[in-house]
């Protein structure tokens, strides 16, 4: 197993506790007890607790934003794109569930510069998902009827709820999930168009045949 470093070590103690007992109910003092490190090596790292915060949120948003805009230089139709995305946006919820999960419980805390930093990197994957669905309704592949702003904002929603019942060891893979909301976004969004092309069919569900 891969060692993991001093920042790393920091920041994987304070997922623990902050889960544990709230960002509040935490201290610097604790931290580092914990870590096994020391408030030079803690602060060597970390301007404060809260840049600390900063950086749980910002691993995770990162990730996001980063697979999301290689998804669409990857591919080049809206379906595959807003397919590809998709699979990497759940996939996080299986890499960093404890960050997500710290996120929602302590996010009103992350204030100033470091809020600003996050809501940026947040309303540009927003966009990205809007400019994906509008690039559909373009094509004709996706519905017009339907605004693409508030279809972004419903698939955020839908998919950052992720965190609060996925089980890595429960029955359903991140992968088999992601292919649910796959199906239900297509089926909601594909005109008769978009849901006649063939490539389309092998991002959705086939119905098991009856015994």
């Amino acid at each position: 197993m891969q060692k993991l470093t001093l920042k790393e070590k920091i920041i994987a103690t304070a997922l623990v506790l902050f889960e544990k007992n709230g960002y509040h109910g935490v201290t610097v003092d604790q931290i580092v007890k914990e870590a096994g490190t020391s408030k030079g090596g803690f602060y060597h790292n970390y301007r404060s607790k809260d840049e600390l915060l900063y950086h749980i949120h910002d691993v995770f948003i990162s990730y996001v934003f980063e697979k999301g805009k290689e998804a669409y230089n990857n591919f080049d139709t809206p379906v595959s794109r807003m397919c590809a995305i998709m699979q990497s946006f759940t996939k996080v919820f299986d890499l960093y569930k404890p960050h997500i999960t710290v996120f929602y419980q302590e996010s009103a805390y992350l204030t100033g510069e470091f809020y600003q930093r996050i809501k940026e990197k947040r309303d540009e994957y927003r966009k990205l998902i809007v400019k994906v669905i509008q690039e559909g309704q373009e094509s004709g592949d996706f519905r017009e009827e339907v605004p693409a702003d508030i279809s972004a904002m419903a698939i955020i929603g839908m998919v950052n709820w992720t965190y609060k019942w996925f089980n890595k060891d429960g029955p359903l893979t991140i992968d088999s999930i992601s292919r649910v909301y796959i199906d239900l976004l297509l089926h909601s969004l594909l005109t008769h168009k978009g849901k006649s092309q063939y490539a389309v069919q092998a991002y959705l569900l086939k119905s098991q045949p009856s015994l």
